[in-house]
């Protein structure tokens, strides 16, 4: 696996329970030769994090830092088998990118079909850009539903870093393999991250580059290699949300 220019899930302090600031995470993503950075905080719900104002201030922070293109956004947490979110839909516009994902403090873990559906309906939400480790045995789904539904829906899976590193966490390298080979059938593009919760860790991909060379992964489908491309995502994405808020008026 070749240098990726861009780690865009990745937690500061502000989070509860990381343990860098936004500067050092900034540095480290220069020293490593990224070109965005992607910072999104724990949104309510998980123990410790910060309270919506946060989210509404992010407007003083500069979107460049080091040389280093800074996305702020959030992780918001999948409530319950409907896809529920733990977001208010009044502070979606501060966000710069929207990940959704699954967390045990926050989702009882169902069915396959009961949590396929949760994971699908946050896929069909058009304001969410990224579905975080959807990793877990422990929270078994569908692959083929969830990736038809990110096909249809421009909505990225993610390959992390730390899930493959986390012992809680079951079947977690035999499910990414899953769906890769599932995305790589329907042509779907991923994304790999840090999900860093200290600055060291920013841009680690040691386990995800593993599994993504074993795979046979194609480059093309790995967003990390292209800021340009992300950014077009991202700019389609809010240009396909504003669609959407304007059909429901």
């Amino acid at each position: 696996m070749r240098k990726i220019k861009l780690d865009v899930h990745t937690h500061t302090i502000a989070s509860g329970h990381a343990y860098g600031t936004l500067n050092e995470m900034a540095k480290a993503a220069a020293e490593k030769g990224l070109d965005i950075l992607g910072i999104t905080e724990h949104a309510p719900g998980i123990p410790g994090t910060c309270d919506m104002i946060y989210f509404a201030n992010m407007k003083v922070v500069p979107r460049r830092l080091y040389g280093v293109e800074l996305l702020l956004g959030a992780e918001i947490n999948i409530l319950d088998y409907d896809g529920r979110l733990s977001f208010p839909d009044s502070h979606f516009k501060y966000l710069d990118v929207r990940i959704a994902g699954i967390h045990s403090l926050c989702y009882k873990n169902g069915t396959k079909e009961e949590n396929t559906r949760a994971v699908v309906n946050a896929i069909k939400d058009p304001r969410i850009d990224i579905i975080s480790h959807p990793d877990d045995g422990r929270c078994p789904l569908d692959y083929k539903q969830v990736v038809e539904a990110a096909k249809e829906y421009r909505t990225l899976l993610e390959v992390n870093n730390n899930s493959l590193r986390l012992p809680a966490r079951r079947k977690v390298k035999e499910n990414i393999l899953e769906f890769l080979e599932l995305c790589v059938e329907y042509e779907q593009p991923v994304i790999a991250d840090s999900d860093a919760h200290f600055m060291d860790d920013v841009a680690n991909l040691d386990h995800a580059s593993v599994l993504l060379d074993q795979s046979g992964f194609p480059e093309h489908l790995l967003m990390n290699y292209y800021p340009d491309q992300f950014k077009e995502f991202l700019r389609k994405n809010r240009e396909l949300e504003r669609v959407w808020r304007n059909s429901r008026h």
